[in-house]
C-alpha cells in the first residue's frame, strides 16, 4: 500500500476499534442494567410515603440511567461500524492518492469501453433484419439478456436507453476534465509564502495548502479558518485543507487578518 492507502486503512481500523469498544461497553451496561432491575420484584410499585421511597426512586433512576448509557453506547458502536463500512466501500478516487492519475485513466478507459459496448448492443439489437444474436453473443450477451433488452420499458424503448449513453458520456467528460487538472497539479512544485509572519505552504506531496502561525492564533482567526475548510493537523503543526485555488486564496486572506 502507498502512504494514502495506509492512512485510509488506518482510518478504517480506528473506526472498527471504536465500534468494538463501544459494543463491549454497551453489552456490559445492558447486563448491569438488567442485573440491577432484577432486584426489584416484577410489578413492584414505589411505596409512596414509605421510608424506602426516596431510596427506591434513586435506585430506579440509576437503572434508567444505565439503560440510557447502554443505548447511547449501542448507537455509538453502530455509528463507527457504519463509518468503517462507508470508508471501505467508497470507490471514489481521491486527489490525495498518489496513484490517482493512473486509477482515473483506467476508470476512463473502462467507461469509454462501456460506451462503445452500449452503442454496439443497440446497433445489433435494432438491425433492419432484426436482432443480430450472433453479434450480440460475441459481446458476451446471453439469450436471456438479449430477450430482456428487447422487452420494451415503460416508455416503449428497447435496448440501452439513450439517457444511459448521455449520462455515461457526461461522466467521461467530467473525468477527463479532472484528469487534466490532476496532471497539471502533478507538475506543481512546493511553494512557500510568508505574509505578516504567517507561513503558507503549498505542499504538493501531501496535496495540502498549509498555514503555519507563530503561536496559537486568536479565537476569531481559528473560527474563520474552520468556516473556510481548514482543520488543525497536530502531526504537521499547522492548519490545512486540500490544495485548490480557493484554499490558497483563503490562506492569503487569513494572513491579512493578522
Amino acid at each position: 500500500m502507498n502512504a494514502y492507502e495506509e492512512r485510509r486503512q488506518n482510518r478504517i481500523d480506528r473506526a472498527l476499534d471504536r465500534a468494538a469498544n463501544a459494543s463491549k461497553a454497551a453489552d456490559s451496561l445492558w447486563k448491569k442494567g438488567k442485573s440491577m432491575a432484577s432486584v426489584i420484584p416484577f410489578g413492584q410499585p414505589i411505596l409512596v410515603g414509605h421510608h424506602s421511597e426516596r431510596r427506591d426512586r434513586n435506585y430506579r433512576a440509576k437503572i434508567q440511567g444505565t439503560f440510557r448509557k447502554a443505548s447511547e453506547a449501542t448507537g455509538k458502536a453502530k455509528y463507527y461500524a457504519d463509518k468503517a463500512a462507508s470508508i471501505q466501500n467508497n470507490t471514489a478516487i481521491s486527489s490525495d492518492d498518489p496513484e490517482a492519475i493512473v486509477k482515473l485513466r483506467e476508470k476512463i478507459r473502462k467507461a469509454e469501453a462501456m460506451q462503445e459496448n452500449f452503442k454496439a448492443i443497440n446497433k445489433h439489437l435494432k438491425a433492419k433484419k432484426g436482432p443480430n444474436r450472433e453479434e450480440l453473443h460475441k459481446i458476451n450477451l446471453t439469450d436471456s439478456q438479449i430477450d430482456s433488452l428487447l422487452s420494451p420499458d415503460f416508455a416503449g424503448r428497447v435496448g440501452i436507453p439513450s439517457y444511459e449513453l448521455t449520462n455515461n458520456s457526461a461522466n467521461i467528460r467530467r473525468m477527463k476534465e479532472r484528469l487534466a487538472l490532476l496532471e497539471k497539479q502533478a507538475q506543481d512544485e512546493e511553494k512557500e509564502t510568508i505574509i505578516n509572519g504567517v507561513k503558507i505552504v503549498e505542499n504538493v506531496e501531501e496535496n495540502r495548502c498549509q498555514v503555519f502561525f507563530d503561536g496559537k492564533p486568536a479565537d476569531n482567526v481559528r473560527t474563520w479558518l474552520k468556516s473556510h475548510g481548514f482543520r488543525w493537523s497536530p502531526s504537521n503543526g499547522c492548519w490545512q485543507r486540500q490544495r485548490s485555488n480557493a484554499a490558497t486564496y483563503y490562506a492569503h486572506q487569513v494572513a491579512d487578518l493578522i
